[in-house]
């Protein structure tokens, strides 16, 4: 599973004004992240917007990058939720010839125990056809999937091979880290930390700001593998007030809004999102200029 190794994006889904999906806007998205060099590509992810499209938008977004991406980088497809149940038969039913992984979240809302998260990943576990990569974002899901059950659950499934974590907690990635059993990948999701999450041990990140600036930040994560932090963090200097830009008001408004300045793709998101604010675009085209 070297494939998930490096530098993985999570995919905005660019709308048109009238909030349509923009395959224009997707396609010159995917060949950007492509042509600098990318890892692999993550679809239907938080930044994706996965919670306002539609199961069939779903479908046809899924099916556009597959076809763009025409078998260049592996694909990961977010496909998780709080209903144990409904996120089983999305799997069955999902066509997951051209998917290399699923990527699904920790149950939300609902708040179950460990023991409960742990049950709900082994039923996940026993249907997957494709490797699986957990989603830790306590922020998100107001329940943090703690490293003990992570790591249970890497020891007792062979197609769980990893887990995204996004608590922006650096104790709890050391804790991952030193306990993982051999193979298994922890995968920074939180942009802030994840040169310092690589240079310990880590496997890359899914990146939000990857998308933006994907030459940039891949070059970064492909140094703190190679365990050269004085020439991955000057890279990091430069980029780090992006980075805090594009989370200051909401995600994916932020990053809409980087993409929307590099004429990539439009600002716009669905409600209950709303663009980010004219300051916010404002010093992001700023800072995007001065990087050049």
């Amino acid at each position: 599973m070297t494939k998930f190794v490096g530098t993985g994006v999570a995919l905005i889904t660019p709308f048109n004004k009238d909030l349509s999906v923009d395959f224009d806007a997707l396609t010159k998205l995917v060949e950007y992240n492509i042509s600098n060099s990318i890892e692999y590509l993550v679809i239907s992810g938080t930044t994706g917007e996965s919670v306002t499209i539609t199961k069939e938008e779903k479908v046809s977004i899924t099916n556009h990058i597959v076809k763009v991406n025409d078998g260049r980088l592996p694909l990961v497809l977010g496909i998780g939720g709080n209903n144990t149940k409904e996120v089983i038969d999305e799997i069955n039913t999902t066509d997951l010839s051209n998917i290399d992984a699923i990527l699904s979240v920790s149950p939300y809302y609902s708040k179950p125990t460990q023991e409960g998260m742990y049950a709900h990943f082994e039923a996940i576990s026993k249907v997957s056809p494709v490797p699986i990569i957990l989603y830790n974002v306590p922020g998100r899901t107001s329940k943090n999937m703690l490293p003990e059950t992570v790591i249970r659950l890497a020891n007792d499934f062979d197609n769980i091979i990893a887990v995204k974590e996004a608590g922006n907690n650096v104790g709890q990635y050391l804790e991952l880290l030193r306990d993982k059993p051999k193979g298994f990948h922890i995968i920074s999701g939180d942009d802030d930390l994840a040169l310092t999450v690589t240079l310990a041990g880590g496997s890359g990140v899914i990146s939000v700001i990857g998308q933006a600036l994907p030459k940039e930040f891949s070059d970064m994560i492909r140094l703190g593998i190679e365990k050269n932090a004085k020439d991955s963090y000057e890279i990091h200097f430069t980029i780090m007030e992006i980075i805090n830009l594009i989370f200051s008001e909401n995600n994916p408004a932020g990053i809409k809004a980087a993409l929307s300045a590099l004429n990539i793709s439009k600002p716009h998101v669905r409600l209950p999102l709303v663009e980010a604010t004219v300051n916010l675009k404002n010093a992001l085209d700023i800072e995007l200029k001065q990087l050049g």
